[in-house]
């Protein structure tokens, strides 16, 4: 229906493949005119009477000018990503014959597409919803195996399917409800409350671990920043090398050689951590630029997704450490206690004297138990919850509407429990629907389809 009323009865035409120079570029065109387009351009062979699915190699030529030696690929619809004809061709990599061949496609007719166009297409017509179409540039721009698995699990439509079941049975039971409300002076009651209430409970939960798992997919998509925090000479920029595996920060002996914090990226069993190496926290300075960079370390503690706090095994009590649990546990209550250097004293008398605590025990200068450090890391970010046939939420906008599903089906509980009337129950029950179909795109207006798709690729 929107592509009707937005007239998206033309043909569009962008460079699908990354800017720069490469071995091969691609033009993708999309629309009723695709295919004659590129048959005026390619007078090798009449493209017009060729199948779906074809490829065709010849010389692209404008005006008896040869453009490029071109292999052209040919959809028509309905099979093909945006439900359109769709022509791919495939030139030399070349940014100025990918360029030609652009403006020779716009001069035989085509429109540049917008951003994420040809994926708007696609859900306009049909041939994936808004989340699958949301998945796409997901995928595009995923940077880790978790974001890939998300990502590709969406595209399939796993999280369509969770959404699909739960309106299926919503719909079912409405239309009960609407039966009773034609036969209201009868006082029949087609729809069983019994059952009813089951399908709420089981919606509420699939909703609510939806939800939940926002956070990790927060973290697939967005990456984790973890701050590692201590006194100084604890090891923190130690720490950082080692797991980076590159002298990135300078070491000394000399207390407050850190000034200002360091951001650094590692990837880690799919996971992106952003470590955050900090100035050395201690009560008393005298550097002004040194107490600068302690505040700040102190602000990370606070912004941070997760916290290590590294401290020397060899100088710090059993009742220091206690006291930075206690202050880490209301500054940040997601943190790591790991003591440092027990390459000096041995991890075992290190053990002994911090009996009681969760405390892993590692020397960052020796890369000592610096695997299961990383291991640590996961396990509290992920709670095992990364594989391929979760659903998890990384999408705002997902997170919002569920919210708002989740609060439509305990007014749905709260309205069978004080037993009102039907016509009032429908309410709070096409209250739910509308969320839902706000989520897959069954129901949404032209301006939040158009930001929606602003922030995919210009050729996809």
């Amino acid at each position: 229906m929107l592509n009707k009323m937005s007239g998206w009865d033309d043909t569009i035409v962008a460079i699908a493949t990354a800017p720069g120079i490469g071995a091969i570029g691609v033009i993708r065109l999309s629309g009723k005119e695709a295919i004659g387009i590129i048959n005026a351009l390619f007078p090798s062979k009449d493209l017009s009477k060729q199948s779906s699915h074809t490829i065709h190699v010849g010389f692209l030529k404008e005006n008896r000018t040869d453009i490029d030696e071109v292999v052209v690929s040919i959809y028509r619809n309905p099979k093909s990503y945006t439900g359109e004809d769709v022509v791919e061709i495939s030139c030399h990599g070349s940014p100025f014959v990918q360029q030609q061949v652009l403006e020779a496609c716009i001069r035989q007719g085509a429109r540049l597409a917008k951003p994420g166009e040809f994926t708007q297409r696609a859900f306009l017509n049909g041939k994936l919803d808004l989340t699958q179409a949301e998945a796409v540039a997901d995928l595009i721009f995923s940077n880790t195996a978790a974001s890939q698995r998300t990502a590709l699990h969406n595209i399939r439509g796993g999280f369509s399917q969770v959404l699909k079941q739960l309106r299926e049975s919503l719909i079912q039971f409405s239309a009960l409800i609407e039966l009773e409300l034609d036969f209201s002076q009868e006082d029949l009651e087609f729809a069983d409350r019994t059952k009813f209430y089951e399908l709420i409970a089981e919606a509420d939960e699939v909703t609510r671990q939806l939800l939940d798992s926002f956070r990790l997919g927060n973290v697939i998509k967005n990456g984790v920043s973890v701050a590692i925090v201590g006194k100084p000479n604890a090891g923190k920029s130690t720490l950082l090398n080692t797991l980076l595996n590159e002298n990135r920060a300078i070491v000394s002996d000399i207390a407050g050689t850190t000034r200002d914090t360091i951001e650094e990226v590692i990837n880690i069993e799919g996971i992106l951590f952003r470590l955050i190496d900090t100035a050395g926290i201690r009560d008393h300075s005298n550097d002004v630029i040194e107490l600068i960079g302690i505040e700040k370390s102190r602000e990370k503690i606070k912004g941070s997704d997760e916290v290590i706090y590294i401290f020397d095994v060899n100088t710090e009590t059993h009742a220091d450490v206690q006291a930075a649990a206690a202050l880490l546990q209301e500054a940040n209550p997601n943190y790591l206690l790991v003591g440092n250097k027990t390459d000096l004293s041995g991890p075992d008398t290190a053990a002994a004297k911090f009996a009681g605590e969760d405390i892993l025990f590692i020397s960052a200068r020796d890369k000592f138990h610096i695997d299961l450090l990383r291991q640590r890391l996961v396990d509290k970010v992920i709670q095992g919850n990364i594989h391929a046939e979760n659903t998890i939420i990384t999408n705002a906008r997902h997170y919002e509407a569920l919210k708002e599903v989740g609060n439509s089906l305990r007014d749905i509980k709260t309205g069978l429990d004080n037993k009102i009337p039907g016509d009032l129950l429908a309410l709070d029950i096409r209250r739910c629907l509308h969320y839902i179909s706000e989520i897959t795109g069954d129901i949404s207006n032209e301006n939040v389809l158009d930001y929606i798709f602003s922030k995919f690729c210009i050729g996809k």
